[in-house]
Protein backbone atom coordinates (compact mmCIF):
# COMPACT_ATOMS: atom_id res chain seq x y z
CA UNK A 1 0.00 0.00 0.00
CA UNK A 2 1.30 3.24 -0.82
CA UNK A 3 1.54 6.42 1.48
CA UNK A 4 1.67 10.10 1.34
CA UNK A 5 3.30 12.47 3.41
CA UNK A 6 1.63 15.64 4.31
CA UNK A 7 2.91 17.89 7.33
CA UNK A 8 0.32 19.23 10.18
CA UNK A 9 0.26 21.87 12.79
CA UNK A 10 -0.82 21.31 16.03
CA UNK A 11 -0.76 23.25 19.47
CA UNK A 12 1.46 21.90 22.28
CA UNK A 13 -0.79 20.98 23.81
CA UNK A 14 -1.76 18.71 21.17
CA UNK A 15 1.36 17.56 20.02
CA UNK A 16 1.68 16.34 24.31
CA UNK A 17 -0.98 14.51 23.78
CA UNK A 18 -0.66 13.17 20.58
CA UNK A 19 2.46 12.14 22.36
CA UNK A 20 1.55 10.80 25.38
CA UNK A 21 -1.26 8.77 22.79
CA UNK A 22 1.72 7.50 21.06
CA UNK A 23 3.83 6.55 24.59
CA UNK A 24 0.63 5.03 26.04
CA UNK A 25 -0.73 2.61 23.44
CA UNK A 26 2.99 1.97 22.49
CA UNK A 27 2.71 3.00 19.02
CA UNK A 28 6.25 2.93 17.18
CA UNK A 29 5.84 6.72 16.02
CA UNK A 30 3.06 9.44 15.14
CA UNK A 31 2.29 8.38 11.90
CA UNK A 32 0.61 5.26 13.54
CA UNK A 33 -1.54 6.68 15.85
CA UNK A 34 -2.32 9.40 14.05
CA UNK A 35 -3.47 6.59 11.47
CA UNK A 36 -5.52 4.19 14.38
CA UNK A 37 -7.16 7.45 15.10
CA UNK A 38 -8.79 8.12 12.20
CA UNK A 39 -9.55 4.83 11.29
CA UNK A 40 -11.26 4.48 15.00
CA UNK A 41 -13.22 7.53 13.71
CA UNK A 42 -14.54 6.23 10.50
CA UNK A 43 -15.14 3.06 12.39
CA UNK A 44 -17.61 5.47 14.93
CA UNK A 45 -19.04 6.95 12.06
CA UNK A 46 -20.55 3.99 10.26
CA UNK A 47 -21.88 2.87 13.75
CA UNK A 48 -23.65 6.06 13.92
CA UNK A 49 -26.05 5.15 10.60
CA UNK A 50 -27.43 2.49 12.95
CA UNK A 51 -26.19 -0.50 11.23
CA UNK A 52 -26.65 -3.76 12.26
CA UNK A 53 -23.41 -4.82 14.37
CA UNK A 54 -22.06 -7.65 16.30
CA UNK A 55 -19.70 -7.47 19.56
CA UNK A 56 -18.47 -7.52 22.91
CA UNK A 57 -18.66 -5.27 26.31
CA UNK A 58 -16.60 -6.14 28.39
CA UNK A 59 -16.90 -5.48 32.50
CA UNK A 60 -14.52 -5.51 35.31
CA UNK A 61 -15.85 -5.64 38.94
CA UNK A 62 -15.49 -6.83 42.09
CA UNK A 63 -17.57 -10.05 42.80
CA UNK A 64 -18.33 -9.38 46.27
CA UNK A 65 -20.61 -6.03 45.33
CA UNK A 66 -24.24 -6.97 45.42
CA UNK A 67 -25.34 -4.07 44.31
CA UNK A 68 -23.39 -4.48 41.41
CA UNK A 69 -24.36 -7.82 40.35
CA UNK A 70 -27.99 -6.99 40.56
CA UNK A 71 -28.01 -4.05 38.29
CA UNK A 72 -26.23 -5.91 35.86
CA UNK A 73 -28.88 -8.69 36.04
CA UNK A 74 -31.60 -6.09 35.57
CA UNK A 75 -29.66 -4.51 32.49
CA UNK A 76 -29.40 -8.11 31.03
CA UNK A 77 -32.98 -9.10 31.55
CA UNK A 78 -34.16 -6.09 29.62
CA UNK A 79 -31.84 -6.74 26.75
CA UNK A 80 -32.17 -10.50 26.00
CA UNK A 81 -32.80 -9.77 22.57
CA UNK A 82 -29.50 -8.00 22.00
CA UNK A 83 -27.65 -10.29 23.94
CA UNK A 84 -26.13 -13.12 22.61
CA UNK A 85 -24.02 -14.84 25.60
CA UNK A 86 -22.30 -14.34 28.58
CA UNK A 87 -19.00 -15.05 29.96
CA UNK A 88 -17.93 -14.42 33.77
CA UNK A 89 -13.85 -15.05 34.37
CA UNK A 90 -12.23 -14.82 37.43
CA UNK A 91 -9.42 -12.98 36.95
CA UNK A 92 -8.41 -12.68 40.65
CA UNK A 93 -10.07 -13.89 44.08
CA UNK A 94 -12.39 -11.17 43.94
CA UNK A 95 -13.05 -9.71 40.57
CA UNK A 96 -14.34 -11.02 37.84
CA UNK A 97 -13.69 -10.54 34.25
CA UNK A 98 -17.48 -9.99 31.94
CA UNK A 99 -17.78 -10.75 28.29
CA UNK A 100 -21.00 -10.21 26.94
CA UNK A 101 -21.52 -11.23 23.56
CA UNK A 102 -24.13 -8.21 21.55
CA UNK A 103 -25.49 -7.92 18.24
CA UNK A 104 -28.31 -5.49 17.09
CA UNK A 105 -28.27 -1.50 15.96
CA UNK A 106 -24.81 0.04 16.70
CA UNK A 107 -27.37 2.68 18.94
CA UNK A 108 -28.94 0.39 20.85
CA UNK A 109 -25.77 -1.95 21.72
CA UNK A 110 -24.04 2.11 23.24
CA UNK A 111 -26.60 2.69 24.56
CA UNK A 112 -26.72 -0.78 26.42
CA UNK A 113 -22.91 -0.55 27.26
CA UNK A 114 -22.94 2.69 28.82
CA UNK A 115 -25.91 1.67 30.69
CA UNK A 116 -23.57 -1.47 32.01
CA UNK A 117 -20.53 0.91 32.41
CA UNK A 118 -22.51 3.27 34.58
CA UNK A 119 -23.22 0.89 37.10
CA UNK A 120 -21.74 1.85 40.64
CA UNK A 121 -19.00 -0.92 41.37
CA UNK A 122 -17.72 -1.66 37.62
CA UNK A 123 -14.18 -0.61 37.63
CA UNK A 124 -13.51 -1.23 33.66
CA UNK A 125 -15.66 -1.36 30.89
CA UNK A 126 -15.30 -1.29 26.73
CA UNK A 127 -17.74 -1.83 23.96
CA UNK A 128 -16.16 -3.27 20.68
CA UNK A 129 -18.19 -3.80 17.95
CA UNK A 130 -17.60 -4.62 14.35
CA UNK A 131 -20.35 -4.20 11.09
CA UNK A 132 -22.36 -7.78 10.35
CA UNK A 133 -23.18 -6.86 6.55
Amino acid sequence: MSVARFGVSLENELLEALDAYVQDNMFPNRSQAIRHLIEKNLVEKKWKCNNIVAGAITLIYECNKLDTQLRLSEIKKKALSEILSVQSLYISENKILEIIAVKGTSHKLTELSDAFIGIKGIEHGKLIMSKVD
